[in-house]
């Protein structure tokens, strides 16, 4: 499984035409390093790891904006921490964490439009 980072990072060389290799090099990482932040093994990389692959593929602007807002969003251990909300809050958070494995992607798809 991936992170949204990762699967846009791995089109984004895809589209490029850039291997792992050469878009390890040019980050001074590993290989092993790049292939885990693109399939989700590794947590979600630092704002000055994202500068340099926005910078890699020349992103400027909105697009390099959309990529940090998907590096935030590609956290793929988390904690929510419902303290001072309410019991529904509370038991949303509790609801999703135990059902999340066992939704469609559709579904997915649905409450992700939902908070958004």
């Amino acid at each position: 499984m991936t992170t949204p980072f990762g699967r846009k990072v791995r089109e984004m060389r895809h589209q490029s035409g850039t291997t792992l290799k050469d878009l390890a090099d040019a980050l001074g990482v590993s290989q092993a390093y790049l292939s885990a932040l693109e399939t989700g093994r590794r947590p979600r990389p630092t704002p000055a790891r994202v500068d340099q692959i926005c910078a890699y593929f020349g992103i400027i602007w909105d697009e390099a904006e959309a990529l940090k807002d998907l590096a935030r969003l590609s956290q793929p251990r988390i904690t929510i921490d419902t303290t001072g909300l309410s019991p529904d809050a509370t038991e949303l958070a509790n609801r999703l964490s135990q059902r999340i494995r066992r939704l469609d992607a559709k579904t997915v798809r649905r409450l992700l439009d939902i908070l958004e």
